[in-house]
């Protein structure tokens, strides 16, 4: 919308509002969230905003993509407080989670070539005589021994109980299975999602079931990618109208 503008236009609330497929309730609450800068006023208190505010928007809304509407708006509130080096920061951040995202994707599929056929558990399998129990796991993780519980109530891990003590214990198949399940979550999957592709691993003795999802995956950090390069485009150009 900015390009359409000359400096010092006008604009009313619905205008800014039409221009970019919002309501006027959600601009005034971008104005009073930090997103755009304050507004002037008319005599009778009715607010005023001009190209500038329209190049806040924009660059507002090309940043969510990529960086979520929380980020976004810790940005533009930043730029707009004249905190640059805070929203370079941030946006650093963006591109550092972006780039670990990637790395978690490396090691799913570095965890997947390491699941040979042979290795693979089948249904009821996976019980030797060896094993860990749910505290040295969960700590391997990084995760509460409760999500692991959560995870064996959605089918995703599968440990035996120590017929002495009643304790789980996770055979170095579970131990895969956890380790996947783990990565797959930090990748955005949800639990219904996740088991029935670790259910197929094992049922059907080979990886392809989770071909598609990690093609998906891999798609959504490159749109992910294009999202930051975009939303700094944007915002370069706010910059440099700001002065």
């Amino acid at each position: 919308m900015r390009q359409n503008l000359q400096n010092g236009v006008r604009l009313r609330p619905v205008d800014l509002a039409r221009g970019h497929g919002l309501s006027t309730q959600a601009v005034r609450n971008y104005e009073e969230a930090g997103v755009l800068p304050a507004a002037g006023r008319t005599p009778h208190g009715y607010r005023i905003y001009t190209s500038l505010h329209a190049g806040a928007l924009d660059a507002f809304l090309a940043l969510v993509p990529g960086h979520g509407h929380q980020a976004a708006t810790s940005i533009m509130r930043a730029v707009n407080q004249g905190a640059l080096e805070e929203a370079f920061g941030l946006i650093d951040e963006g591109h550092a989670q972006l780039l670990d995202d990637r790395r978690t994707l490396q090691a799913v599929e570095g965890a997947l070539r390491d699941l040979g056929p042979a290795a693979i558990p089948g249904p009821g399998s996976g019980s030797g005589s060896g094993g860990t129990f749910i505290g040295p796991l969960a700590g391997r993780l990084g995760i509460r021994p409760a999500t692991l519980r959560k995870w064996e109530r959605a089918g995703l891990v599968s440990p035996r109980r120590d017929p002495r003590t009643g304790y789980r214990v996770y055979s170095e198949a579970d131990v895969r299975d956890a380790l996947l399940a783990h990565q797959l979550r930090r990748g955005g999957y949800l639990l219904e999602q996740i088991a029935p592709l670790i259910a197929q691993v094992r049922a059907a003795g080979g990886l392809e079931p989770l071909e598609a999802a990690l093609r998906d995956w891999r798609g959504r950090l490159s749109a992910r990618g294009r999202a930051l390069l975009a939303g700094a485009a944007e915002l370069e150009g706010y910059l440099r109208e700001r002065g």
